[in-house]
């Protein structure tokens, strides 16, 4: 045998004997980033679930079915239930993220995704492209888009006066619009109970909608009634829409009236539907309680409001003006939602946050009792706190039934949203100074009472109003399913274990029962504990990329 034989013999049989080695350091290599085995996977688009291992690379699945390499973190979830990232279609954080981006105690609530700006952004229009960067330089363990709100718009021009803008005033409101647009905002937001929002006509709103749906936005709206006038409020939003060519939906749906109880929920429903079988893309969110929750000077008529909140203050001075304020918590007031009235009484309302130390002792109280204790009517015990307050003055109102949410919650085109902040910090009450249950419990309630123990919808259905219907509804067409390339929010939880703690009584107790969260394909949040990780992103709406004139 020639020399050069030998050699290539020789390294055949090295070779050979040295493939198992190479074999195992091959399987040894990590082939993905993350790999999920054994859980109960839930698509998100309300099919059935299938027990299967998942892929995560570069932030996004990459297979589903059966794993055979191996992952640089690999999470067994035998038993459980994997699903996509949960996503929050009312969320107040807006301001708390440029405090604390980590957002734990969403996350604790298998959060991922969080859609902000009932009140608009917290910063101007011109502001906008700023205000993202800054989110996403400072770090955001969530993801996170919002609405910028037509009052901003019209206090920016007009200030708080009720009165309409003028030709002029109208444009450059339509042009503020135009710039949060284009900075990437989703839409424009209205919160027509609150003024100087009240004050804004439909007219006025249809024509500032108008930029937004030139730019793809949606027209987003705590509608001007959730009482009496719910259905009526209903329409006038689609109103907006179709005569605006903006897509509707419609914040935290609900009938805020005990007389129409168990009868405005199913008009809402035939109303809604009647619209979409036109053509109309409308659709609305909701919370799991039966209170509501906001300001207590929500309670005041609004156009005691005219001129801002010094002039309140002076009137609220006024007796004769408070006499007739008082009078028109009875009667009614033109353009205001009777909230005293929607909440059945004062005995209804109960006072959350005082932001008075000195008036800290009437918190959990409702105002009947606290104006008993005080030897004052209802109405100046709650306005007399207003006063005091050094900040937000809060409540509770007991306003809605437990069959119009179960009602509402089968409506194919209803999603989920808490109405509620992250905390700055977990057990401290929200941005808002309003400790409300939703805060920590909303959407582990859908699940543990609304599926599990009232059967009202299928584990199935209520994932999928979490996750892939809020994705496609706001044109987030790779988020909210777990398929081949979208991006890899996921939630994995233990059904049985699952359970929103938070009451009226104790409102920021924490749920149980979400396991593990990630992000964009990163671990943010283990067995209640937050990883440090920060891989959110924040999420533009068309308009910043679509160069729309």
């Amino acid at each position: 045998m020639t020399t050069n034989l030998r050699v290539r013999a020789t390294c055949g049989a090295l070779l050979l004997a040295a493939l198992p080695f190479i074999a195992l350091a091959a399987q040894s290599e990590p082939m993905y980033d993350v790999v999920i085995r054994n859980g109960r996977v839930l698509d998100g688009a309300g099919n059935p679930w299938i027990l299967a291992d998942i892929a995560i690379a570069n932030g996004r699945f990459v297979r589903i079915g059966h794993v055979t390499g191996r992952g640089t973190r690999e999470i067994d979830a035998r038993g459980k239930y994997v699903s996509p990232g949960w996503i929050d279609m009312l969320d107040q954080s807006g301001r708390v993220l440029r405090q604390n981006g980590r957002a734990e105690s969403k996350l604790l609530q298998g959060v991922t995704t969080l859609v902000g700006g009932e009140g608009g952004t917290p910063v101007p229009a011109s502001e906008i492209a700023s205000y993202f960067t800054q989110l996403e330089q400072q770090g955001l363990s969530v993801n996170f888009g919002t609405y910028f709100a037509e009052v901003q718009a019209r206090s920016a021009v007009i200030g708080p006066s009720s009165r309409a803008p003028t030709p002029a005033e109208l444009d450059r409101m339509r042009a503020i619009m135009d710039t949060a647009m284009r900075a990437g905002v989703l839409g424009m937001s209205t919160a027509l109970i609150y003024p100087p929002a009240s004050y804004a006509s439909t007219a006025e709103l249809v024509e500032v909608a108008k930029v937004a749906a030139r730019h793809g936005g949606f027209y987003a709206s705590h509608i001007r009634g959730e009482g009496a006038e719910v259905v009526e409020s209903v329409r006038e939003a689609i109103t907006i829409g179709e005569r605006s060519g903006a897509p509707v939906e419609i914040f935290h749906l609900k009938v805020a009236h005990q007389p129409s109880w168990g009868v405005l929920m199913d008009s809402i429903g035939r109303v809604i539907e009647a619209a979409r079988a036109r053509g109309l893309d409308v659709a609305a969110n909701m919370y799991m309680y039966t209170a509501g929750g906001t300001s207590l000077d929500a309670t005041i008529p609004s156009w005691a409001f005219e001129g801002g909140r010094d002039s309140l203050r002076a009137r609220l001075a006024d007796p004769a003006i408070r006499a007739r304020l008082k009078r028109e918590v009875s009667t009614g007031s033109p353009g205001w939602w009777n909230i005293v009235e929607a909440a059945g009484g004062w005995d209804r309302v109960v006072l959350m946050s005082a932001q008075n130390p000195d008036n800290a002792q009437f918190e959990r109280k409702s105002i009947a009792q606290i104006a008993t204790e005080t030897g004052k009517e209802p109405a100046d015990a709650a306005w007399d706190l207003v006063l005091a307050g050094n900040g937000r003055v809060t409540a509770v109102y007991h306003m809605m039934s437990e069959p119009d949410i179960e009602t509402a919650l089968r409506f194919p085109w209803t999603s989920i949203g808490s109405d509620a902040a992250a905390a700055a910090t977990p057990g401290v009450a929200d941005a808002s100074g309003l400790p409300h249950p939703r805060m920590y419990g909303n959407p582990v309630r859908v699940l543990a009472h609304y599926v599990r123990t009232r059967k009202v919808i299928t584990l199935e259905d209520a994932v999928r109003k979490m996750t892939s219907w809020p994705a496609t509804r706001m044109r987030l067409d790779d988020r909210g399913a777990i398929r081949v390339g979208a991006w890899a929010d996921v939630t994995i939880f233990d059904f049985e274990a699952l359970q929103d703690h938070a009451t009226y009584e104790d409102p920021m107790a924490l749920p149980t029962g979400i396991d593990v969260v990630l992000v964009n394909g990163v671990v943010v949040m283990e067995q209640g504990k937050h990883t440090g990780a920060t891989p959110g992103r924040v999420l533009r709406g068309p308009g910043a990329t679509s160069g729309a004139p």
